[in-house]
């Protein structure tokens, strides 16, 4: 055994019999029913959990929007519909899905830098909330409203002279795409006023993928803060505060699991005076990640088993033209394994160390590097966790032209 940082425990899919169960079967008969590999499978449970837990855990009185660019699949999003207060959506083409959902339009959001005219015309059509990222954007706005003969509905997204210290991808502080600076808002804000849209309120996203509460803590506060000063220049009362999300799930070897306790205590406090000072403003979080990760799983099969100078290779039918995370290729700057498991061999029998490659003709196509696994042969199914969120759309499925997987709720 090694003595290299494990994976943290993970419990959300049941071992029967040494072999891996998602939505009441065995990965092996799902693949089966599935008919072919690979595959995304999304437990329903799994996601019905995670919002209920969240919850119980959360402050009352907060509201929770799914971010669907974690993941978009409409089987997912109209699941996720029934869950949630509301969703964000990053292009039309996720908009047209959440609306196919059944959520209500006014409880939509789009945000992302670069939104075509076609796309503003089709939000301010259906009536949602966009969330601006710059002046030019809302002028722009403006106009495809004029040509429809609606106000349209927005809220700023505030680039703040602040990040989320220590999280995954850094959102905010600095030169940023993504957002006005806080230092221009008031003018947006006044321009805004004199338009006749309809201001909404402040969408502030300072950072993702964090497991530390203490971060999230200072984070948040400083959120708050800095809409109560925006509030002043603002063209009427706030009906909206997203205050982002940030909140992780633990991926590699040595990390552990978020604590929500202390981040929910200091929640509370905060909307109690949020409410004092603003008055009757939804405050939301926004969470992508966090709501689906654990919930997917990614199966592929081994097509090869071959060694190499002592390392033996699992080679299978999938790798990181379908799962780009897994691969170490989506943002990681020292690639670190995903936590991986042999489908019928998930803790008992004999074990080996090997490496878990893909069918692809290059070097960065590991699906798991120098990994303990229960021992597989060709024919055995191989699972990588964690796996709900960016992974089939986040991937070249085009590269090298091998076939894209399926993707199945269960």
């Amino acid at each position: 055994m090694s003595d290299k940082p494990v994976h943290a425990p993970l419990a959300q899919f049941p071992v029967v019999g040494d072999a891996l169960t998602i939505g009441g079967l065995s990965v092996e008969r799902l693949a089966a029913q599935v008919g072919q590999t690979p595959f995304y499978a999304y437990d329903r449970d799994a996601m019905s959990r995670r919002v209920r837990d969240l919850r119980e855990t959360l402050p009352d009185g907060l509201s929770i929007h799914y971010a669907m660019k974690a993941n978009p699949m409409p089987a997912v999003v109209d699941h996720m519909a029934g869950l949630v207060d509301g969703l964000d959506v990053a292009s039309l083409g996720e908009l047209r899905v959440a609306l196919d959902s059944g959520m209500p339009a006014a409880e939509i959001s789009f945000a992302g830098p670069g939104k075509g005219d076609v796309e503003l015309r089709g939000a301010i059509a259906a009536g949602i909330t966009l969330n601006l990222e710059s002046a030019g954007e809302f002028e722009r706005a403006l106009r495809a409203g004029d040509g429809l003969g609606i106000a349209p509905r927005v809220a700023v997204r505030v680039n703040p002279d602040f990040e989320l210290k220590s999280s995954g991808m850094k959102m905010s502080g600095g030169p940023k795409p993504f957002g006005v600076d806080a230092e221009q808002v008031p003018q947006l804000l006044h321009r805004i006023g004199q338009s006749g849209a309809h201001f909404r309120g402040f969408h502030i996203f300072s950072g993702s993928q964090n497991l530390r509460p203490e971060s999230l803590i200072e984070a948040q506060d400083a959120t708050f803060e800095l809409a109560y000063r925006l509030s002043d220049d603002a063209p009427g009362a706030l009906e909206m505060l997203n205050i982002g999300g940030g909140f992780g799930i633990p991926y590699f070897p040595g990390e552990q699991r978020l604590d929500l306790s202390a981040v929910s205590a200091n929640l509370g406090v905060r909307l109690g005076e949020c409410h004092a000072r603003l008055g009757e403003v939804e405050v939301m979080i926004e969470l992508g990640r966090y709501l689906v990760a654990e919930a997917g799983i990614y199966v592929c099969r081994v097509v090869d088993r071959k060694e190499s100078r002592g390392l033996t290779y699992l080679v299978t039918d999938g790798g990181l033209h379908h799962h780009l995370a897994a691969s170490g290729n989506f943002g990681q700057v020292i690639r670190k394994n995903y936590p991986v498991v042999t489908a019928r061999h998930v803790h008992e029998g004999p074990r080996e160390v090997v490496s878990v490659v893909g069918p692809l003709c290059t070097p960065l196509d590991i699906l798991g590097d120098r990994m303990e696994l229960g021992c597989a042969d060709v024919g055995d199914l191989i699972v990588v966790l964690q796996s709900g969120a960016y992974g089939y759309t986040a991937s070249p499925h085009l590269f090298l032209g091998h076939p894209a997987p399926l993707q199945v709720l269960v």
